[in-house]
């Protein structure tokens, strides 16, 4: 699980899709269902109606046709997902920080596992969800929401986004030879734009504290600062008593770790050529 913590922000106003989700729940114990109830009717288990209405996982508009049947609502759900919803695949609990994201005058991201979706190429994109087991029938609304996401790198004025990369995030196979080639290339291009400040903790650095788990911070107009944690378990910072002040240390802790410009495009570089040959 995924979860924003926030510092001084306004919570954003109810989506297309949450909206969707609100009147799943609503409708279906309106008719008097269970979850379990409703599953029966549209051949899916009571765990899958239940993930899609907490929204770990995105309705598809064969299951909302389902529902419409089962709930005799006369394709109610299909027209909002059609005119509405199509093409917001991301998970509920992405959501908020997507728009805090595309609020935010600076981001400072750490991963040790992936290359961030804001610079993700397209085959990276889809063999990480692939890697995910999501379903093939969503598998191209997903990436394709990940690079609209992207978008938020093109406004203008720019965001600044800081990165710092594990060096096995550009070591670890993703997708195949190709992809990684792709992806690498493209990072080094990343890593020559104005707004976009790119470091890689080199593998000699050993155990160090960012490899407990990836996180974001995003600065917003208003001063404010919010972040992003990723972990499995659940959406929070064990022991910190003020999480994004705790994100804050853990940034200082990871960029302190981090290589300079050069010696960074030096390991993309030879990333590069094993990934070619």
């Amino acid at each position: 699980m995924r979860g924003a913590l926030r510092k001084g922000v306004e919570a954003v106003g109810i989506s297309p899709s949450e909206y969707l989700l609100r009147e799943l729940r609503r409708r279906r114990t309106a008719a008097g269902l269970t979850q379990a109830q409703l599953g029966e009717r549209v051949f899916c288990s009571d765990s899958q109606v239940s993930a899609i209405e907490t929204g770990t996982k995105p309705p598809t508009l064969p299951f909302l046709a389902a529902v419409d049947e089962a709930l005799t609502t006369g394709g109610y759900f299909a027209t909002l997902w059609e005119e509405l919803v199509k093409g917001d695949a991301a998970p509920v609990w992405l959501r908020e920080w997507i728009e805090i994201e595309r609020e935010a005058t600076a981001l400072r991201w750490y991963e040790h596992a992936f290359v961030p979706g804001l610079l993700q190429t397209e085959a990276y994109a889809q063999a990480t969800f692939r890697a995910a087991r999501v379903p093939l029938p969503e598998l191209d609304q997903r990436v394709s929401a990940r690079l609209e996401r992207q978008n938020v790198l093109d406004r203008v004025p720019a965001p600044r986004l800081f990165v710092v990369l594990d060096e096995m995030v550009v070591r670890r196979a993703c997708g195949g030879a190709d992809v990684m080639a792709e992806q690498v290339e493209y990072l080094m291009t990343c890593a020559e734009q104005p707004h976009i400040q790119l470091r890689i903790v080199p593998l000699s650095a050993g155990i160090y504290s960012g490899l407990a788990g990836a996180f974001i911070l995003a600065d917003l107009p208003d001063g404010s600062r919010a972040g992003y944690v990723d972990n499995q378990l659940a959406a929070q910072i064990a022991g910190q008593p003020d999480p994004v002040v705790g994100l804050g240390l853990s940034w200082d802790a990871v960029r302190g770790e981090a290589l300079p410009l050069g010696q960074t495009l030096d390991i993309l570089k030879e990333a590069a050529k094993t990934w070619t040959t």
